[in-house]
């Protein structure tokens, strides 16, 4: 009887299945949300505690309530992806969930918390203070649409002064120095009905190399065709309009409409800098490297001076900027004067120079000829100007030493010589001196503060016992340091910032590991005032025990990590251990075994934390130190694999050395670049039984032109790409991996292929593996439903291939590929 093809089909489809069951290797269809155990939801569901922000008047302290993660049906919102971008058209602006959802003041001489009344149901973004801490602007997203708000602080009292027509893609506002308007962002109001994707296409889309160098790294969400082009040019056309933001709303519309991705009035208030994108745009290149225009333009919106014009950026060398003016900013110390950056090498770090930049300077009315302020040995990345004149530091970072130096310098006299404040390796963190804290000037504009003859520096203070953060008193003149405060005791509190110029009473962020950040009021003679009483959001995690340990790798490189206990772990007990790590690029051992973190920070446990796991009776290694030391830039990728495994076997040893863990049953466990470490220690050591990796990449032919701190390129290197791609040893991962990754992960290199060819290629090989895509998800997680699922997806396998006292893997039904 002769068969009919649906018949015939259905028939050799089941046959084929049926095959591949029997060979233990059928991959899983689409399956619903899973959820962890009942005390991991409840901590995930926990609302988190406020962001804080100090008022420029220094006080009053802004509150920014919090929500508990979105589901993922507001991720699911349309998503238009241009340029490099996530874009939600509907709203005008940025795809992406809300997070702040309701404001409060809270004044610091009082105590008196005031709630800002708000609509209910909205989302809260681009929160900023006017210069003088009367008022707080912010864009509020409401029924698909978005509005521009103003709060006043003395009445905390919130009204609308733009309902709609807000274009968010770049930034929506910027405070006008008068503190008493905003420059805006509006739709442009002539752009016509949105571009709609054409059935046919007027078409191929084509591309040409014309002989030059180009590399170029592996963006996503790039434009694809003249649609995507169309589309994008659509929703960034904004027209700039002056609104009051006391009194009667006023809305002025300033110049014509364009593709401008950045309005900056200057510290006077008399002109506004504008970088304005050009046509066409590139298929190859996110939108700040489309060819672009800087401008200036008075407050009516007539131009004023054209300061910079740059080509498309796709022929910039890695590493290294373009040529001509870049970085053109205003200066915070004067009234209306630009300043920027031009390279001395062509824009290639690869160059031998004794000078590698310049720093220009060009003033009102932009028609004179620019002034040369310095010259820098390396790449000049900025200044930050003080309160003093016109004296800034001006900051210079090498490459390939990682050396920052910052200098002081007199921007009104360039003959001036420049002053050397801070030279040290980046990476030496005990040697960091700090952040200088900052003020507003008469400009309305963040600078140094300088408060008769001293400045005021904060930081983490980083020590071989963890951090210790400090508040040092520096001599503008001398640069001679005497600190001032600096956390002490069982808890970890650090710097927010000054309430009186002189620091005699300033605000911390005091923690303990059961007590959650709170803000405090320290004043010279009277006792600290605590000014915040956030709760715990998850108490049942206050007896987990935490301590920051070091120990030794075979050659010699200090290592360190926090370790986490399960509550009611007793001495002696072993107990199955995830070690969560990181890799990273030294110069040097002395750098690369610095201690950085402290164990009496507040256990916080969000997203996917890997803290979770111990919950479920595991101990924790978090932030394993994972160096990878050379002082060659161009080659410490050589030895990359073979240092992961020393770093890997030395976390193995501690464990069995302070004796919670029997050196069996571990697991290695990262994200991204922490997923790439992953794969590569179960290809190439015996030291876990499994590994979780999460968002990452494995092949790097799939970005040749160089990745994390790799400078060299595929055709220049090939055996390292080979070598240093856990695709090309699938062969050799015989412990089970689960790889998770966000379906519409953006991060250049680790777009999801990566994860789907690396389980076909373990799969392939016989290989135990599980491959998890998350819908709607980008290289960190964020809906409520992904993050649950992560977790539970997580507990099970480490469950599975982990926890048993016999590894599973030695043989018996366990063995082998997956058959799930």
């Amino acid at each position: 009887m002769m068969m009919t093809v649906q018949a015939w089909w259905k028939a050799g489809v089941c046959a084929a299945v049926a095959g591949l069951t029997g060979l233990g290797a059928v991959a899983l269809a689409q399956e619903p949300y899973r959820l962890p155990p009942q005390e991991i939801v409840d901590i995930v569901d926990a609302q988190p505690t406020p962001w804080t922000s100090l008022s420029p008047a220094r006080d009053t302290l802004l509150l920014m309530h919090r929500e508990a993660l979105p589901p993922v049906a507001e991720l699911a919102r349309p998503m238009e992806r241009l340029a490099g971008l996530r874009l939600d058209a509907t709203l005008n602006g940025r795809h992406g969930p809300r997070s702040v959802v309701g404001l409060s003041l809270v004044d610091l001489e009082s105590g008196e918390e005031r709630a800002v009344d708000l609509p209910g149901d909205v989302g809260i973004s681009n929160t900023s203070w006017s210069p003088d801490g009367s008022q707080i602007a912010f864009v509020m997203t409401r029924n698909d649409a978005l509005s521009l708000w103003v709060v006043d602080v003395r009445q905390a009292r919130a009204r609308q002064l733009v309902g709609s027509g807000i274009n968010a893609i770049f930034s929506p506002f910027e405070w006008m120095p008068d503190g008493e308007r905003l420059l805006v962002s509006l739709v442009d109001p002539d752009r016509g009905p949105m571009p709609e994707r054409p059935r046919v296409p007027s078409g191929p889309v084509t591309q040409e190399a014309s002989g030059y160098e180009a590399p170029v790294r592996t963006y996503q969400d790039l434009l694809t065709d003249e649609h995507d082009a169309a589309l994008f040019a659509w929703l960034s056309a904004s027209q700039l309009a002056l609104v009051n933001t006391t009194g009667r709303t006023r809305i002025r519309e300033v110049g014509d409409p364009g593709l401008y991705f950045s309005a900056d009035p200057a510290p006077g208030g008399d002109y506004i800098l504008i970088g304005e994108m050009e046509q066409p745009f590139s298929y190859q290149v996110p939108w700040y490297s489309f060819p672009d225009r800087v401008f200036v333009v008075d407050t009516d919106g007539d131009e004023v001076a054209t300061i910079a014009r740059q080509p498309l950026a796709d022929n910039v060398p890695i590493g290294g900027v373009v040529t001509g003016r870049r970085s053109v900013t205003w200066q915070a110390s004067h009234a209306a004067r630009l300043i920027w950056a031009e390279a001395l090498d062509g824009g290639d770090p690869r160059v031998e120079t004794d000078q590698r930049d310049s720093a220009w300077a060009l003033a009102a009315p932009f028609d004179g000829e620019p002034v040369e302020i310095l010259r820098t040995e390396d790449r000049y990345y900025g200044t930050q100007f003080t309160t003093q004149a016109q004296l800034g530091f001006a900051m210079e970072y090498d490459r390939d030493t990682r050396v920052i130096r910052r200098w002081l310098v007199d921007f009104a006299d360039p003959s001036v010589e420049p002053r050397l404040a801070e030279e040290r390796n980046y990476q030496d963190s005990y040697a960091n001196p700090g952040n200088a804290l900052s003020v507003r000037n008469e400009f309305g504009r963040s600078v140094v503060g300088v408060h008769d003859g001293y400045m005021y520096m904060a930081g983490e203070g980083a020590t071989p016992e963890g951090d210790r953060p400090f508040l040092n008193r520096v001599d503008f003149e001398t640069f001679e340091t005497t600190e001032i405060w600096r956390n002490s005791g069982e808890n970890f509190e650090e710097i927010i910032g000054l309430t009186a110029p002189d620091a005699a009473s300033f605000l911390t962020s005091w923690e303990d590991p059961v007590t959650p950040p709170n803000v405090r009021w320290h004043r010279a003679g009277q006792d600290t005032v605590q000014i915040t009483q956030f709760a715990n959001p998850h108490p049942q995690l206050n007896e987990i025990s935490r301590e920051l340990i070091t120990y030794e790798r075979e050659d010699g490189v200090p290592l360190s990590a926090t370790l986490y206990l399960p509550a009611g772990y007793e001495e002696g007990d072993t107990l199955p251990v995830l070690v969560w790590g990181y890799p990273l690029e030294y110069n040097d051992a002395s750098t690369a075994g610095q201690v950085s973190g402290s164990p009496y920070q507040f256990t916080r446990v969000a997203g996917t934390s890997p803290r979770f796991l111990v919950t479920q009776g595991y101990a924790l290694l978090e932030n394993a130190t994972m160096p990878i030391v050379g002082d060659d830039p161009e080659t410490v990728n050589d030895t990359f694999i073979h240092q992961l495994v020393l770093s890997a076997e030395a976390a193995r040893d501690v464990t069995v050395e302070m004796g919670f863990g029997d050196g069996e049953r571990l697991a290695i466990a990262g994200h991204s670049y922490g997923a790439f470490m992953t794969a590569h220690l179960l290809a190439a050591s015996d030291v876990f039984r499994a590994g979780i990796a999460r968002s990452g990449a494995y092949n790097r032919t799939l970005t040749p032109f160089g990745f994390q701190s790799e400078r060299r390129t595929f055709w220049a290197a090939p055996e390292t790409y080979f070598e240093l791609s856990p695709f090309m040893h699938a062969d050799q991962i015989n412990e089970p991996m689960l790889m998770i990754h966000g379906q519409m992960d953006n991060n250049s290199g680790t777009f999801p292929m990566q994860s789907e060819r690396m389980f076909a290629a373990v799969k392939g090989n016989a290989g135990t593996a599980r491959l998890v895509m998350l819908p709607y998800e980008s290289h960190g997680y964020r809906g409520r439903e992904s993050i649950l699922h992560v977790l539970a997806e997580s507990i099970d396998w480490l469950d599975r291939w982990v926890k048993p006292e016999v590894d599973p893997m030695g043989g018996g039904e366990d063995g082998g590929a997956m058959t799930e």
